[in-house]
């Protein structure tokens, strides 16, 4: 027979996220003295259960509590209401935000890119601009696309031919255009049982079906792929071969030829996301998409390698009715790519630039990656490079959300753990973003806390055992 809920909280409809409106609640009740100082709230699974909500939302809005002094948490008892005029753990900044450390944000540190940035855009001032005032063709400018296609040739195995390549507004859009030219609503989508979160809300926007698959320490097992083509009838499958997301798990070349041959065989489209190709210190792997080419859209961006905020993307396809589809798509969206960034880009490229960004940046990783498994020991999974922008602390579900919210009440806010699960398949744990914190001391600080939170966890597991 179900428990009765010691609360049972009346969620509005604003604001849009669901852990804000928990928040909302959770406040108001407390204020109207719905809700007594010393009363024992809901665990989070109760809670999350009886609202169809998933725990990760009940976790940050609890954590978001108690940093707020409207709860207090005792691991092994359970989360209180605080007393009135309780001290609240931690200060907040002038907007009422946790002053805190966001290690759940997939970024490269700007180190000197806007030096580059003023070098570049110096060059371009003795340029002819006037193309980019214009609307652009919809696959972008000729040079940017030679550019890009050039870049793909220095840094992955992939000889790119630019007529076959799109610029984009970054990776996500070429993203959406690939699977919008493969798939329908209600299409099912395969993928990796741990993915890419933008892949997650794309598909819930479109309207698609993501199918979980099974891996292994190199990332989408050939075997899951094959049954799930023969048993569900999808034809698409979304794949992250190099430093997969969340994981940071690699393929390899026989594991690639394996997914390739499965793909050719069951007449799968391939969606290859290998916008960590860069951090690839061997450039030995190829793409899926030079194993594949006829059935393989490439998505890639300079986000990851560059810069996040030049918002430029590359979507190499297939060409003939591939390339057209999705040019149509570009066309009925966002007509053109915009032409500033690619220019940027394009001039980093052709000055040299965007190498030296990208052996400043590799350096970086491989230093911030050595730190946080020196910090995190044995709880951290070692990512396939020695640079990386993420790491894979592997452990139970239940683990990852208790971890999260200790480390949250601590300051650093971690990727939620149910974020980038599809269909788990026995795959749990915590992603680690090492690259969105531009002073290592402050990532140190931080990785520090995500030890003691994990430390602790493996403690409680272990009062918990009898």
């Amino acid at each position: 027979m179900p428990r009765t809920l010691t609360w049972s909280p009346v969620l509005g409809e604003s604001p849009p996220a669901l852990a804000d409106r928990l928040l909302a609640a959770l406040d108001r009740d407390i204020r109207s003295g719905a809700l007594a100082p010393g009363l024992r709230l809901p665990p989070h699974r109760e809670l999350a259960f009886a609202l169809g909500i998933s725990v990760g939302t009940v976790t940050k809005a609890y954590a978001e509590a108690e940093r707020r002094g409207l709860v207090h948490a005792t691991v092994g008892r359970g989360t209180f209401v605080a007393a009135p005029g309780a001290d609240a753990a931690f200060r907040f900044s002038p907007r009422g935000l946790p002053a805190g450390v966001n290690l759940a944000q997939n970024v490269r540190p700007i180190l000197s890119s806007h030096t580059a940035l003023a070098d570049a855009l110096g060059r371009l001032r003795r340029k002819d601009l006037t193309s980019l005032l214009a609307y652009g063709p919809c696959a972008g400018e000729e040079a940017h696309r030679r550019a890009l296609a050039a870049w793909l040739d220095r840094t992955t195995l992939l000889q790119a031919d630019w007529r076959r390549l799109m610029v984009t507004a970054g990776g996500q859009q070429a993203l959406t255009l690939a699977l919008g030219a493969l798939a329908a609503p209600g299409d099912a989508v395969m993928t990796e049982a741990g993915t890419y979160y933008g892949l997650r809300t794309l598909a819930e926007q479109a309207g698609y079906r993501l199918k979980g698959l099974a891996m292994d320490r190199e990332g989408l097992l050939p075997e899951a792929l094959d049954r799930a083509a023969a048993t569900t009838g999808a034809r698409i499958v979304y794949v992250t071969p190099t430093l997969h997301n969340p994981t940071g798990r690699t393929m390899g070349r026989a594991r690639r030829e394996e997914i390739a041959r499965v793909a050719r065989e069951r007449d799968l489209w391939i969606v290859e996301d290998d916008v960590y190709a860069l951090y690839d210190s061997a450039r030995s792997l190829p793409p899926l998409a030079a194993l594949a080419p006829e059935r393989t859209f490439y998505v890639s961006s300079l986000s990851k390698a560059l810069s996040a905020g030049l918002r430029v993307g590359i979507l190499s396809t297939p060409g003939g009715d591939g390339l057209e589809r999705v040019m149509r798509a570009m066309r009925a969206t966002l007509y053109a790519p915009p032409a500033l960034g690619p220019a940027v880009a394009a001039q980093w490229i052709e000055d040299g630039a965007a190498d030296a960004l990208a052996v400043e940046v590799k350096a970086e990783m491989g230093r911030r990656t050595r730190l946080a498994l020196r910090i995190l020991g044995g709880a951290a999974e070692p990512p396939a490079a020695a640079g990386s922008l993420h790491i894979w602390l592997p452990m139970s579900e239940l683990d990852a959300e208790r971890a999260a919210a200790h480390a949250l009440r601590s300051g650093v806010e971690l990727t939620p753990p149910s974020a980038p699960i599809v269909d788990g398949q026995g795959l749990s744990g915590l992603r680690v973003c090492l690259g969105g914190v531009e002073d290592i001391a402050d990532l140190e600080r931080a990785l520090q806390v995500v030890a003691g939170a994990v430390g602790g966890q493996d403690r409680a597991s272990a009062m918990a055992m009898v």
